[in-house]
């Protein structure tokens, strides 16, 4: 692994699948030598009554980078949130941001944790089978802090082709998740807070609770308190205390398949590469599966 990830250096980035390009990367993105080679993009998104995200790229970015807007790059068609698009659908949203598939890809955004959606935009270009994937650790935020260079100047990016192909190694569907309930072939970790895991408080609007077996490990918590990611020696410890075994597969899972790409991010700087989300997560898993596959501590409180 690139030792730039271990460094945790300002505006460091977190991996790529060739981690001798990435320290170039990171000069390159501070002086702003964005191009074909290397795009920059904003993954931010906020609900709707609290922050503008588009807006806020317009007055303020990192120079030279393009708005990944997740609304956009979605299955439009699916009743859950931020489902994947279709193959077509995302070769097409970000070849016209300029990407290609020998393009090196920096993802941010400017959430107050220092991290949110980053890791979402991230863990879409690999299980679409992209590897020249970066996230820049400690986010916008920090970028800022830092005296990092912003404008305002939008940049006009030439069209690239990108070919995807989906991954499916990288994804897991309802059907996959209720028959592991009794198989158990993969171990799962659910990135919710503890109250919306364990059932004592709502999930945005949702009965919460867990997936039978789910482990819960909060996304938040792989974070330090300034936004950037943990070393990788607490983040592989954290995994030690919660007896998730790395060596053996696992699957993450959330709310709407965002911050459940936290972990497959954990995870691979830690040397596992080959987590897979379920995209659906609870949104989906509440809908579909039957009661007795829902777990809370409210329940079992009451019986």
């Amino acid at each position: 692994m690139s030792p730039v990830l271990r460094e945790a250096q300002p505006a460091a980035l977190l991996p790529c699948c060739q981690p001798p390009r990435a320290p170039r990367a990171q000069k390159a993105v501070r002086a702003g030598r964005i191009g074909a080679g290397l795009r920059v993009l904003d993954a931010s998104w906020y609900p709707p009554q609290e922050r503008n995200a588009r807006q806020e790229f317009r007055e303020r970015h990192i120079p030279g980078a393009s708005f990944f807007d997740i609304e956009e790059c979605r299955d439009k068609s699916s009743p859950y949130d931020f489902m994947l698009p279709s193959e077509a659908h995302f070769a097409d949203y970000v070849g016209r941001l300029g990407v290609g598939n020998d393009t090196h890809v920096v993802v941010y955004d400017g959430d107050e944790l220092g991290t949110f959606y980053a890791p979402r935009a991230w863990w879409m270009f690999r299980v679409f089978g992209h590897r020249e994937v970066s996230v820049l650790n400690g986010g916008f935020k920090n970028w800022v802090k830092e005296g990092h260079p912003v404008t305002a100047e939008l940049s006009q990016p030439a069209p690239a082709v990108f070919k995807a192909k989906l991954d499916k190694t990288l994804l897991k569907t309802f059907e996959e998740m209720m028959e592991n309930v009794g198989s158990k072939k993969f171990q799962v970790v659910d990135s919710r807070p503890a109250g919306r895991f364990q059932g004592t408080e709502l999930d945005q609007g949702l009965e919460s609770g867990h997936i039978p077996g789910a482990v819960n490990m909060p996304f938040s918590t792989f974070l330090t308190e300034s936004g950037h990611e943990k070393s990788i020696e607490e983040i592989q410890q954290m995994f030690r205390e919660k007896k998730v075994d790395l060596s053996k597969p696992l699957t993450a899972t959330c709310r709407k398949g965002v911050t459940a790409c936290h972990i497959a991010l954990a995870a691979y700087l830690c040397g596992k590469p080959d987590v897979a989300v379920y995209d659906g997560s609870w949104s989906e898993w509440f809908h579909r599966a039957p009661p007795q596959y829902k777990v809370t501590e409210v329940k079992r409180s009451k019986g």
